[in-house]
């Protein structure tokens, strides 16, 4: 896709008038025009108008295999989840309308940080209203003018958003390259501030970062880290701390950052933490001083939901046959992966263009499977890509559906 418009392509500003400011999205709009004119059903606007479990749902009207939720723990639908938000929602109604730090601190608020210490075995845990939030809200109050922040240039938007608001210095080096990411770090100078900000699982391609070699730089730097584990707690990891567990440096890392809109089946976001100082951060961070706290009924289950995820072994187990089915049988097939290995739940199938990419996804939706159509800028290197995300409550039957379900649509399409 183009990075933007050109000078060439801004319409006309008369004398008295304002540019519109839509302008910037032109080349967006035409791509999408475009591409809706080619007849494909719009893949960023399904509408699931019943969900009937973790791994299916009503899509336009039929029964549709999910493979494109991040349920990845499939804990939408588990009784003790559901009964704790009603229980919540009953006790507590339906929202807090407050700060965390005025009225909308409730018990359960309370309960879902000491889950989350229980979980990471670390000394504090801050929940925020979403995971977006949290990345927003730790990295700009904890780097500002005059620090630096040394970051995996394929990091997650709220990542890079973060950097912004706190207006530290941005240093990004090319994805999972110890030897780049060193290099920056040299370059820094002496005495400054420095956040190394890492991702456990990197979302569009499924690949994991080598965390205990970078972290062990970092610090060899002076650098406090951060590591958003979104896409692997629950899953990961002796107890599914994370790949920071699975590499065995979570001792060295400062911040670990999640979302409950993952393995833990809700919204929310969160941080934990051992640093003697944390919790000033309630007072000065603005993205969590400054907005509604989640609801009741959100806390109960996310708190129960994690909580369950400690005694998730055999799930996890589970997940990870079910990750290594899924990539294999494609390989098998022809199709190109964004990974020679399965690394995580994610199983990014590379496409050869915007266009076939859509076709692709048409031609799964129709055989009765949902999966992410991803794009650039959201996507590395301009690919576009059909993103699996699998969940511990697929069935071996439905992987070898889901293969099966592939290799028509790929052949139909011409992928394969």
């Amino acid at each position: 896709m183009s990075e933007g418009v050109t000078q060439a392509d801004q319409p006309t500003v008369r004398e008295g008038e304002s540019r519109d400011l839509f302008s910037k999205f032109d080349e967006t709009i035409k791509v999408r025009e475009t591409l809706l004119a080619s007849g494909v059903e719009d893949p960023f606007s399904l509408v699931m108008e019943k969900v009937l479990s973790p791994t299916r749902a009503i899509c336009n009207g039929r029964d549709t295999i999910l493979l494109g939720t991040y349920n990845y723990m499939g804990m939408t639908f588990d009784p003790d989840v559901i009964e704790a938000g009603k229980q919540a929602l009953e006790d507590y109604g339906a929202g807090t309308t407050g700060s965390r730090v005025l009225n909308g601190t409730y018990q359960g608020h309370k309960e879902c940080e000491e889950a989350l210490k229980e979980f990471y075995a670390m000394d504090h845990a801050m929940v925020f209203s979403t995971g977006y939030q949290a990345n927003l809200g730790i990295i700009s109050t904890i780097a500002g003018k005059g620090d630096y922040i040394v970051l995996d240039i394929d990091s997650h938007a709220s990542i890079w958003d973060g950097c912004s608001m706190g207006k530290a210095e941005i240093v990004p080096f090319k994805h999972n390259d110890i030897e780049a990411m060193e290099k920056r770090l040299k370059r820094i100078p002496e005495g400054a501030g420095i956040l190394v900000v890492l991702e456990g699982v990197y979302s569009m391609l499924g690949d994991i970062a080598p965390l205990k070699e970078m972290v062990a730089v970092a610090k060899k730097y002076g650098a406090m880290v951060l590591v958003d584990e979104a896409h692997s707690m629950g899953f990961i990891g002796e107890h599914g701390r994370g790949v920071c567990e699975q590499a065995g440096c979570i001792d060295n890392v400062d911040f670990i950052i999640g979302t409950f809109s993952k393995s833990v089946g809700t919204v929310g976001g969160f941080c934990v933490s051992n640093h003697p100082k944390f919790e000033i951060m309630r007072l000065v961070c603005r993205p969590y001083v400054f907005t509604a706290s989640l609801p009741p009924s959100v806390v109960a289950t996310a708190a129960t939901s994690i909580r369950k995820l400690m005694h998730g072994s055999n799930k996890r187990a589970h997940l990870w046959e079910n990750s290594k089915r899924l990539h294999g049988g494609l390989t098998e097939m022809g199709f190109q992966l964004g990974t020679a290995e399965p690394q995580s739940a994610i199983v990014a199938v590379i496409m050869p263009d915007l266009e076939r990419g859509a076709a692709m996804w048409e031609a799964l939706l129709k055989e009765g499977l949902y999966v992410n159509l991803a794009r650039p800028p959201a996507t590395p290197a301009n690919m576009t890509l059909l993103r699996c995300s699998l969940c511990a409550e697929h069935s071996e039957e439905e992987v070898e559906t889901i293969l099966g379900m592939f290799e028509r649509a790929g052949k139909a399409v011409g992928i394969i």
